[in-house]
């Protein structure tokens, strides 16, 4: 079963527009399959280049209009897999795409770390970013009823949704596939870019977290549990970050008495990671933290259905200092506040008093197993 991809549909239809499109997203999430299903069907205009290889990059340092003409030719389509790993990136690309008229240029990331640094300045104005997550549920959707969705939930939660998975039948394969998937490819990029001292420390500080989803996270905490100092647990958790390991959310206030606002709190893009991490596959009726699978489960299928919908508002918690709090606020261009509140459980809950008075304009609504597609699925 093949799942179509949206960022694939906007990318296609940008495709003309005289614009650099960024595609991010970590390793195996279907990057290169996407721009080779791009390059499959405007096979006879475009130039394939892959960024790791040497001799693609040795070509790409000649920042000369002339030798990037020669190299493109007739072509109207330019493909760099992998651009990351070529040096001043951004450069090249700005110079291509301000030289050459009528061309699109595709570049693809597993790694914010250099192509953000490098691209992102000179590229102001000419680019379009998009960032691929693992297989989103309204991705699924497409290929599946409301009973088939309800009757893989579980495993959903429990596995996540990289795209190899839907592949391997058997548990033990998914399980086996995850565990090489954080040793080969999610931390790769930071051994190979950054001055770590080793994997063993970003280990821990990812099974920390892991244990830690859905709670505020103290960096001094994790600091002295893995022995160090603040500053370099903040410059760790940036990096996962530009590896698309995890995200933060932040605490939301708009200076009400006794409201969080200066705590963080982290996520996995993936279930099946945070899972692999913790080594803990079991099904949910034997587990105690379903309540956090569920919660990080459900915000990050709700930033890929609202990217699937071109909405992009900003996302943080709300808590107040005597516990009042809220799982997920979306807050849009126009300060329009939608909170959403995720329950596993039968159990009801209601809007916190506080924030019902401090933001009386801003929408509210629990999320549970019987309404969940509404808001992941649409």
């Amino acid at each position: 079963m093949e799942i179509p991809r949206f960022v694939a549909k906007k990318i296609l239809s940008q495709i003309g527009k005289q614009k650099v499109l960024m595609l991010y997203g970590s390793r195996r999430t279907g990057k290169t399959t996407i721009i080779q299903e791009i390059h499959r069907q405007h096979q006879d205009q475009t130039l394939f280049l892959l960024g790791e290889d040497a001799q693609v990059a040795e070509v790409l340092q000649n920042r000369t209009v002339a030798n990037y003409k020669q190299l493109i030719g007739e072509n109207k389509l330019v493909i760099i897999d992998e651009a990351q790993a070529v040096p001043n990136i951004g450069k090249i690309l700005k110079l291509m795409i301000d030289s050459i008229p009528g061309i699109t240029i595709i570049a693809t990331g597993s790694s914010s770390l250099d192509l953000v640094n490098d691209a992102g300045e000179p590229l102001v104005g000419r680019q379009l970013i998009h960032q691929l997550f693992p297989l989103a549920q309204v991705e699924f959707s497409q290929k599946e009823n409301m009973l088939e969705t309800l009757g893989q939930l579980e495993n959903r939660l429990i596995y996540g949704g990289y795209p190899e998975l839907i592949h391997l039948p058997r548990l033990e394969e998914k399980e086996e596939y995850l565990k090489s998937l954080i040793n080969s490819y999610l931390l790769k990029d930071l051994l190979a870019l950054t001055n770590i001292k080793g994997a063993d420390v970003l280990f821990r500080l990812l099974k920390l977290l892991a244990f830690q989803v859905g709670s505020q996270v103290s960096t001094v905490e994790l600091g002295n549990s893995l022995q160090l100092n603040k500053e370099t647990v903040d410059r760790y958790l940036d990096l996962l970050s530009k590896v698309f390991v995890i995200f933060p959310l932040n605490g939301f206030s708009q200076n009400l008495r006794k409201e969080v606002s200066k705590s963080k709190k982290w996520y996995f893009y993936d279930n099946g990671i945070r899972n692999a991490l913790i080594n803990n596959f079991s099904p949910i009726l034997f587990r105690n933290d379903i309540g956090q699978l569920w919660e990080q489960w459900m915000i990050t299928e709700r930033m890929k259905f609202n990217s699937s919908q071109n909405y992009f508002p900003q996302y943080y918690f709300w808590r107040t200092y005597d516990g009042q709090e809220i799982d997920l606020l979306e807050v849009n261009s126009q300060q329009q506040i939608q909170g959403l509140e995720f329950k596993w459980g039968t159990k009801k809950s209601k809007v916190p008093a506080a924030f019902a008075k401090g933001y009386p304009d801003a929408k509210w609504n629990e999320v549970s197993k019987e309404n969940f597609w509404e808001w992941v699925i649409g």
